[in-house]
């Protein structure tokens, strides 16, 4: 899939929101990926993350286990790896991280999943911009003694125009995407929105904001 033919893809579902969005990251910005909105269409997640698992197998990257934090990356982590058996033909496993609450919101594994020593593993994200979520998913494979071969999202927001994805301790993956989305971010402090008086929305609540 070309970059024209995703972008037409979100803003057929309605996924390409312009306004003024609080991001997960606490940065704002004029513009909200919903990837959620495409993802709902079990045909469009299917063709979205084909498109992805095609990318990394050319690379010769082989594959173990896919695995995203929850809850943006569960829906393209089970895909992921459901594209990824067929390509790859053998069983490929995708699990997701989820935060607990109860330690300081840490990513850990649940439900019984479990990452096996020397498993090669791919994490994914549905929309990567700071890349938070991203560096601790990897923590949490380092933790289990996985190995992490490669990064992949459906969009990059990342500021670097760069083919790969450093994690906490400096450690260079090769990264993968379908879309590199260049969008403005802002602190509050110096966010224009804020400035011209335009209501701060928190994606996917519906909550005003200020």
């Amino acid at each position: 899939m070309t970059e024209n033919e995703i972008k037409e893809l979100f803003l057929k579902t309605n996924a390409f929101l312009e306004g003024h969005f609080l991001l997960s990251s606490g940065l704002h910005s004029p513009y909200y990926i919903q990837c959620a909105k495409v993802l709902q269409y079990p045909f469009y997640a299917e063709k979205l993350c084909r498109a992805l698992i095609k990318k990394i197998k050319n690379s010769k990257i082989d594959i173990d286990l896919v695995i995203g934090p929850a809850l943006g990356a569960v829906i393209v982590s089970y895909e992921t790896a459901y594209q990824a058996s067929k390509y790859y033909s053998k069983m490929i496993r995708g699990i997701f991280a989820e935060r607990d609450k109860t330690d300081n919101d840490k990513l850990k594994l649940r439900r019984g999943f479990e990452i096996k020593e020397g498993e090669k593993v791919l994490v994914v994200e549905d929309v990567v911009t700071t890349g938070k979520s991203t560096r601790e998913t990897i923590d949490l494979v380092k933790a289990y003694k996985g190995q992490v071969v490669a990064v992949a999202s459906l969009i990059d927001r990342r500021p670097e125009k760069v083919d790969y994805f450093v994690d906490n301790n400096n450690e260079k993956y090769p990264f993968f995407t379908l879309w590199k989305l260049e969008i403005p971010t802002y602190d509050e402090k110096n966010c224009p929105l804020c400035k011209e008086g335009i209501k701060l929305v928190k994606p996917g609540s519906r909550t005003i904001i200020k």
